[in-house]
């Protein structure tokens, strides 16, 4: 829908006074531009219909308490991109025992869609093609952004939906807008006929699938390369390609096997977005998108609006479940192109292959993968792969590690069962990382809010742990002001932000990170969840346990955001020397802390302190030099996933 076109002011109010026609007209007009946000920005995961249903749920039984209607389309999209964080994070939190992954219809992937149904060509298909090797901290911008070269979306309204200062999303807009022109060259490149011998070589180990890590490797040979650099010449800025570009038009039969009344029971453990704890500090309109989003859960569990339900029947082969049970969402199944063209809207629930590249060097020759001209109703359900994939090395995926560079580092990780570390830093120099265990980027204190550091953590993936124990005069030493002045350098990376990580007193009124949060919420800045750290001085275990449970509770009641817990031990740093329990007293800690930690709800990761074992830090390392386990390690090592 052209900016300024829809439903007016009048039917946002009619629809806020129970009118269930206005009602009807906003759901149908907006969904399209909903599921063009959540496919895109969750390249096209199965779980798309699901964000775009409580989306749509929170939208109309929170729309009564919206106080701006003129401001309808931004909260709107505020709700729509919250439930897509709150979608990924969840799934961060899933823990998955032996299950396969979702597999997406290579029929149904996002790109060969707009390319099939646009009929893009030239430097349009190029872009499209492109998106595919964005980072994907860039992947939800990257959805709004495209939906505002098309001219569906205004920066505002972008710039209201993320809680970003305009200057900010400018910067970041830009970033991705460079990686973009970098992808497209890289395209070119790939079809070139004939393609550049260096290039081939480059690519000898490429395994075909388009990722943030081989487009930089790729990349620095096309701009090396004076036969590669022919291909900058000629790029049409991309916004200009992209303007006026209708929605994607669903696929038919997406979600097919689904059928009214019926209850889609999901793998055990799963979180869904209606799942996620509490709210979190963002623009005043996306706020008020929180506050509807954590309290409509319970209208979730009640099945479809039938608002939503009318939609249904208005395009006629869409079918919207209500759900039997109360812990399954309702699903949104596909509207097929007839029908919405029929009705004058366009839709789309985008499922992204990533198995299936767009471009893969065959011999010395770039070759595109065809799209399917047939309707995916038609498809056969894409059969499961072969091979089973790599699994993480850890079956938790809460339990991680802080780590510093020492000898047999990558070994140790492994043998610590961690699925995640950090290193207090935005890099993991002298790290590798063994397969499976995820690198965790942090701004440390003042001097790392710089650009260099900032465009290294963001090279690292999509979460960003803010600044080490501002409350401390050892450590970042900050005061609240300061921090919230930097505060919006790390909003711009647009990754998920971690809180400051206090040393103590996190739940206190008043204390540094009560003082950080309300600054937080009073601007409008945005922070995803609470970090702290917690050292027990109470060796007996069962107390210590307890003290720490009580502490947590105590966070997530003043606050109710997840929590990431990224130090603890038994340690009393405040005696001189310090002291600490026995191994035995430390190693009883680990099992019986994990095993609390992993039973909270509101706990979503937790680290232990530290990876490697020194001689100043008592009992609290997991390793000696060498991968070599203390009596803590091994408690560690074993400690398991929740049942």
């Amino acid at each position: 829908m052209p900016r300024g076109s829809g439903p007016s002011v009048q039917t946002v109010i009619a629809a806020q006074a129970g009118d269930e026609t206005a009602m009807d007209n906003l759901v149908s007009e907006y969904l399209p531009l909903i599921y063009n946000i959540a496919g895109r920005a969750l390249r096209g995961h199965a779980d798309v219909d699901d964000v775009v249903q409580e989306t749509m749920l929170r939208v109309v039984r929170g729309l009564r308490d919206l106080r701006d209607p003129a401001a309808f389309r931004s909260w709107l999209v505020a709700v729509a991109i919250r439930q897509v964080r709150d979608h990924q994070n969840a799934r961060q939190a899933v823990v998955i025992h032996d299950l396969w992954p979702d597999v997406a219809d290579p029929a149904a992937d996002f790109v060969d869609l707009a390319i099939l149904r646009l009929g893009l060509s030239g430097q349009r298909r190029e872009t499209a093609e492109a998106t595919r090797w964005l980072d994907v901290s860039y992947q939800e911008l990257l959805a709004l952004w495209w939906l505002e070269a098309g001219g569906k979306l205004s920066r505002s309204e972008i710039a209201a939906a993320l809680g970003l200062p305009p200057r900010h999303l400018a910067v970041r807009i830009a970033r991705m807008k460079g990686q973009l022109t970098t992808a497209r060259v890289l395209v070119r490149a790939l079809r070139a006929a004939p393609v550049c011998d260096g290039l081939v070589s480059a690519a000898a180990e490429w395994d075909h699938a388009p990722s943030p890590l081989w487009r930089k490797r790729l990349a620095r040979h096309t701009r090396d390369c004076r036969q590669c650099r022919a291909h900058y010449d000629g790029l049409v800025p991309a916004d200009r390609l992209l303007a006026d570009l209708p929605l994607v038009p669903v696929i038919a039969g997406a979600g097919r096997g689904l059928l009214p009344g019926t209850s889609t029971p999901l793998p055990a453990g799963h979180r869904t977005a209606s799942g996620s704890d509490g709210a979190r500090p963002g623009s005043q309109l996306a706020r008020s998108g929180s506050d509807h989003a954590r309290s409509g859960s319970h209208h979730a569990r009640s099945g479809s609006h039938p608002a939503l339900r009318r939609a249904g029947r208005k395009f006629g082969h869409a079918r919207f479940l209500s759900k039997s049970t109360g812990s399954v969402p309702a699903k949104i199944a596909a509207v097929s192109v007839v029908a919405a063209c029929a009705a004058g809207g366009t839709f789309a629930v985008i499922h992204h292959s990533s198995a299936v590249p767009p471009a893969a060097l065959v011999g010395v020759a770039a070759t595109s993968r065809p799209v399917a001209a047939s309707s995916a109703s038609s498809a056969p359900s894409p059969a499961r792969p072969q091979l089973r994939p790599e699994a993480p090395a850890a079956g938790n995926t809460k339990k991680g590690v802080s780590a510093w560079a020492f000898g047999g580092a990558r070994k140790a990780l492994a043998e610590s069962g961690a699925s995640w570390y950090y290193t207090w830093s935005s890099n993991h120099d002298g790290i590798t990382s063994p397969r499976g265990v995820k690198f965790v980027p942090m701004i440390w204190g003042p001097g790392s809010v710089n650009a260099a550091t900032l465009s290294q953590a963001e090279s690292h993936g999509h979460i960003l742990l803010g600044f080490n124990e501002p409350d401390m005069s050892s450590q970042s030493n900050m005061t609240v002001p300061q921090a919230l002045r930097l505060w919006p350098q790390l909003i711009a990376t647009g990754m998920r932000l971690g809180s400051p990580a206090v040393a103590a007193d996190a739940a206190t009124p008043g204390g540094w990170l009560d003082r950080f949060m309300q600054g937080a919420a009073a601007r409008g800045y945005r922070v995803n969840f609470i970090t702290v750290h917690w050292y027990g001085g109470d060796f007996a275990t069962g107390a210590a346990v307890s003290q720490l449970k009580s502490y947590l509770q105590a966070i997530y009641a003043r606050y109710h955001f997840p929590i990431w817990l990224t130090e603890y031990a038994l340690a009393n740093f405040g005696t001189s020397p310090a002291s600490f329990p026995t191994w035995q007293q430390q190693a009883a800690f680990v099992t019986a802390s994990a095993a609390m930690l992993d039973r909270l709800r509101y706990v979503h990761r937790y680290a232990w302190f530290a990876l490697p074992s020194t001689s100043t830090d008592g009992t609290v390392g997991l390793f000696r030099s060498g991968a070599i386990p203390t009596l803590a390690g091994r408690a560690f090592e074993v400690v398991d996933a929740p049942h």
